[in-house]
């Protein structure tokens, strides 16, 4: 189950959004109003860490629980869950994916294949604001038509190939769906749509706090974020392997 939590901090954070010096001007420009509509840069690098908590369902197993989401710029993660009795943790450490088994009580290593997602999930706002840095491309694909209203859409591509296709409020520039390739709960990619909502500022910011995920086309899981927090001085510790 473990597997499956990683996919959707990619609504929230808009990680990776981001485009290359090669990129056309409108592209840049769209960047630009992404940027300025969830806060401005600012804001946006203002913030070192943040720290989201929820609550959140698992449809496909009729299942529910609470969410804590921790974030550290600029590459930093942790995810601790609640479910059913049991904690499941996952992090990255800036080097290092790891998670605690649910069985064993003991910390792992992720394998490869989900590492590689978990670590895309990680960046953070400096991805946004510098997307260079970090090898991420992006490119306007024009107009999308979702439920009779037009949507801009932009493909994302990372440096290590993987795409992720977002779909923005043209009047708000916030984003409406994401579309890409996600592990499910077996661990095979399976294309994934995640629509976010309810956006509300905090200290400057706009976040969404509603998330409803899909994979193959079925609805697997809903989130509700009942509290944000910025900047609490997260220790390194939090994401580290070795504690």
């Amino acid at each position: 189950m473990k597997k499956t939590f990683s996919l959707f901090l990619l609504s929230f954070f808009l990680i990776g959004l981001t485009s290359s010096p090669g990129l056309s001007q409108t592209a840049k420009e769209i960047l630009e109003r992404i940027i300025e509509a969830q806060g401005g840069r600012d804001v946006l690098g203002n913030i070192k860490d943040s720290t989201l908590t929820g609550s959140m369902e698992i449809v496909n197993m009729g299942i529910s629980g609470s969410i804590t989401i921790y974030q550290k710029e600029p590459n930093k993660m942790r995810l601790d869950i609640e479910v059913m009795g049991a904690t499941v943790i996952q992090a990255f450490d800036g080097n290092t994916a790891w998670g605690v088994s649910t069985r064993t009580g003991s910390v792992q290593e992720m394998p490869e294949k989900t590492a590689k997602y978990f670590r895309r999930q990680a960046l953070g706002n400096d991805a946004l604001l510098h997307p260079e840095k970090y090898g991420i491309a992006y490119v306007y694909k024009g107009k999308k038509k979702i439920e009779d209203k037009d949507y801009l859409e932009l493909e994302q591509t990372y440096s290590d190939g993987h795409t992720v296709t977002i779909y923005i409020d043209p009047k708000t520039y916030l984003t409406f769906k994401t579309k890409s390739i996600s592990l499910n709960q077996m661990g095979v990619e399976v294309e994934s749509e995640t629509f976010v909502s309810d956006y509300r500022k905090v200290d400057g910011l706009m976040i969404a706090h509603s998330m409803v995920a899909h994979q193959e086309g079925e609805e697997y899981m809903r989130m509700t974020i009942e509290e944000v927090s910025f900047n609490s001085n997260l220790e390194d510790s939090l994401f580290s392997m070795n504690e």
